[in-house]
């Protein structure tokens, strides 16, 4: 599913209109006609609130349609007919000719005429501001959502919430809380900030007649990953491989006190496929895990000779969950990135000394994974979380292509990113809120890693593939922990590869 912003929005409709001769006017029924689509159907009384923009315009033509099907439908206007589009004033003059009121809200006595319509319809429809909103929501436009949104039974929003920044996901002054929101064509930008569902509701994306090619011709590699991605993605097995085809996997992890955090990396590349997985910790806790680790082997973080000899032989290096931020982390971390000719997925503490050593990154022989969450995204990038969370997809970017990684930014909507192709993961959940988590998600990357997928999708296998197995647990579960995820990966895969 692809990502837009407004700007490309903007320049796949000018395209459309003014290259392939398009009308706006068609664009605008088809747009009406896919509401309608989305529209309840034991639904009889109506409320459409509009503007002069496009976005108005679509709710007159929804209006007509609602009249033709039988509705009872009363229509509101905010702002001038003189600064009106074209393509609207076509369709509020169909309206009129057929008869029907236009009710323009100007003042308080307007607004309370909108309140009791509101309270006495079943739906409203927002048709008020669409994804070109630049500026913060004032006056009579403020005190209209906010009558909507607190006298509607159900609000259904035309391409955007109004008050909504299709870019950020900002609110602007003041925005409509939707039940429903039918965008068109492309799912914007803003959908994927923290806590917009609480303006749009459900999201439907709709198409309106525009050609695939001009969507290609505009978008800029931004997606959001689906089933059938993923699907296609997952290699067929042959039947006449061996162990030694599926890779070897290094992971250098744990210590006191952290032994569980090596254990479930460690776990989770066995169990997600990997050929050999080879668990490197320091001695005083190889015997610990050995017992615990049946496929596995272990050797010693204080045996440099074998150390050296399993960088040398891997096909893929995890390095960082429970190991310490310390100064033995960081030696291990540049020995591995000076040496290491295979690539390396960085976690955990293997990030929390990168901070303030980035140049780390510059020397490195290997191609590298980062698997940070918010608090360690910020320690080594230095911008706050609060800056992050506001601008998180270009911030992942534009690190990922300074220092030359693939970036995975762990939280809700995770994104994964090279800096030139961004996808964002919609699987996961707050059931999978504890403990162990990323460990597991650094054990399943290179895991696939190790199995000769390329760095970028076995960081996009991986995060789905993780966020699937806790989505389908917490269907029965009220809380899901690494373990579960262990236990249920060798058959999630299988049930994703064989998805008819």
């Amino acid at each position: 599913m692809k990502i837009a912003t407004t700007q490309i929005m903007r320049k796949i409709d000018s395209y459309c209109i003014d290259v392939l001769g398009i009308p706006g006017i068609v664009l605008m029924e088809n747009a009406a006609l896919k509401v309608m689509k989305n529209i309840r159907s034991n639904n009889k009384k109506f409320v459409i609130v509009c503007s002069s923009g496009n976005n108005g315009g679509d709710g007159f033509a929804v209006a007509r349609h609602l009249l033709n099907r039988g509705s009872y439908v009363e229509i509101f206007s905010l702002g001038s007919e003189e600064s009106m589009s074209a393509d609207t004033l076509v369709n509020l003059n169909i309206i009129r000719n057929m008869g029907m009121k236009i009710i323009k809200v100007n003042n308080n006595e307007d607004l309370e005429v909108l309140r009791e319509s509101i309270i006495n319809c079943e739906t409203t429809i927002d048709a008020i501001f669409g994804t070109g909103l630049s500026r913060e929501v004032e006056g009579i436009y403020s005190l209209a959502i906010t009558i909507i949104n607190e006298n509607s039974k159900y609000i259904l929003s035309i391409d955007v919430p109004s008050g909504f920044e299709c870019n950020s996901g900002k609110v602007m002054g003041n925005c409509i809380k939707s039940n429903k929101t039918v965008t068109f064509e492309l799912y914007k930008k803003g959908f994927l900030g923290y806590d917009t569902d609480s303006f749009t509701g459900e999201i439907v994306i709709e198409k309106i007649g525009i050609p695939r090619s001009v969507v290609d011709k505009f978008h800029e590699n931004e997606y959001i990953m689906d089933i059938d991605f993923i699907k296609k993605l997952i290699k067929q097995r042959n039947k006449y491989s061996h162990k030694g085809d599926y890779g070897r996997t290094l992971i250098l992890a744990g210590s006191l006190g952290f032994t569980g955090a090596a254990y479930i990396s460690t776990q989770a590349a066995v169990r997600s496929g990997a050929g050999l997985v080879t668990l490197c910790c320091d001695s005083s806790i190889q015997n610990i895990l050995s017992g615990k680790l049946v496929e596995a082997m272990t050797a010693s973080t204080n045996d440099e000779k074998r150390l050296d000899s399993l960088i040398t032989k891997s096909n893929c290096i995890a390095i960082g969950p429970g190991l310490g931020n310390n100064h033995s982390t960081l030696k291990s971390l540049q020995k591995i990135l000076l040496n290491s000719k295979c690539p390396v997925v960085i976690d955990s503490d293997g990030l929390n000394v990168l901070e303030g050593n980035l140049e780390m990154l510059k020397n490195k022989k290997c191609q590298i994974v980062l698997t940070p969450h918010m608090g360690e995204m910020a320690r080594i990038s230095g911008f706050s979380i609060d800056e992050i969370n506001e601008n998180k997809i270009d911030i992942a970017k534009k690190f990922a292509k300074k220092h030359d990684v693939v970036l995975l930014l762990k939280g809700f909507n995770t994104i994964i990113t090279d800096g030139k192709t961004l996808q964002i993961n919609p699987t996961g959940s707050s059931a999978m809120a504890s403990g162990g988590m990323g460990d597991c998600l650094t054990g399943i990357i290179a895991s696939f890693i190790s199995q000769g997928y390329d760095i970028l999708t076995a960081a996009c296998v991986g995060a789905y593939v993780h966020g699937y197995c806790g989505d389908k647990l917490s269907k029965k579960m009220f809380c899901v922990n690494a373990n579960h995820i262990l236990e249920a990966l060798p058959s999630i895969i299988k049930e994703i590869q064989d998805l008819e």
